[in-house]
């Protein structure tokens, strides 16, 4: 009697969980699939001639520039997290999961607060003749931000599964410790590394609220594709659609491409 209640339970959850699954999938699938089927041929072209392309092509570059810098700075970073497990390293830790919870608002608040004409770091900015706020530069800096720790903390967990006995082996052989990082370490990590900066610029790419507070909205200099689609709002939905959609496209083509297997075994190889 009692496996049959245990049975009849477990298929009555097992029922409750297909339903919720399938409610989740039609909540995620459904706006995207709405968002195609309701552009029109001429969405496209009051997208373009409300600066689709600028954007884009600003968008496409601040994000390679945020990429190659998460790559130089966050690599190093997350090594090190990975490789000590001092009070230190954990509240650096702390601090660098903050951006994937700070709110895009107070991001942006923030940047201003550090590097702002008023802000902490304003004056001594000024004095070197730098002013970082509503330039593409703010864009860049906006977009690191937001996008670290989705890099770094993947490629952390990968440096710290690595075999220490591989690393000390190396070692042992007469291998320098730049020679053990470049040759096992970062080919070990790169499936995480890829997937870290896939994530990370798919990140970027889309950032918005920082973004607008710090860099604000100046076509051609701050307007990004996200901040374009904002704009577009403002008039008919159509462009804002046709942006909206190419601005997916982008985000999935670069994802695929940083997931693709062969340029994880390329990149292996290559070290």
């Amino acid at each position: 009697m009692t496996r049959t209640v245990e049975a009849g339970w477990t298929r009555v959850l097992r029922s409750l969980a297909r339903v919720g699954a399938a409610l989740l999938l039609v909540l995620i699938a459904l706006p995207i699939v709405s968002l195609a089927l309701t552009l029109r041929v001429s969405d496209l072209g009051d997208a373009v001639e409300r600066g689709l392309w600028q954007a884009l092509t600003l968008s496409l570059t601040s994000t390679t520039v945020a990429a190659a810098v998460l790559v130089l700075l966050g690599t190093p970073l997350a090594w090190s997290l990975a490789r000590t497990s001092s009070r230190w390293a954990r509240a650096i830790e702390m601090l660098v999961r903050l951006p994937a919870v700070t709110p895009p608002a107070v991001a942006g608040v923030a940047l201003l607060a550090a590097f702002g004409r008023q802000g902490l770091f304003g004056d001594s900015l000024a004095e070197l003749g730098v002013a970082l706020p509503f330039s593409t530069a703010a864009v860049i800096i906006a977009q690191v931000f937001v996008a670290a720790p989705f890099y770094v903390l993947p490629l952390q967990d990968a440096f710290r599964e690595i075999d220490e006995d591989m690393l000390w082996t190396a070692r042992s052989l007469g291998a320098s410790p730049t020679r053990v990082f470049f040759r096992i370490s970062l080919p070990l990590a790169m499936p995480s590394l890829l997937s870290g900066l896939a994530i990370g610029w798919a990140r970027a790419l889309g950032e918005f609220g920082a973004t607008l507070v710090f860099a604000g909205n100046l076509p051609g200099t701050t307007q990004t594709l996200p901040i374009a689609i904002y704009t577009a709002m403002e008039g008919d939905l159509g462009p804002a659609r046709a942006m909206a959609i190419v601005l997916l496209v982008v985000a999935m083509l670069l994802f695929l491409v940083l997931r693709s297997k062969p340029l994880a075994s390329m990149l292996g190889r290559s070290r």
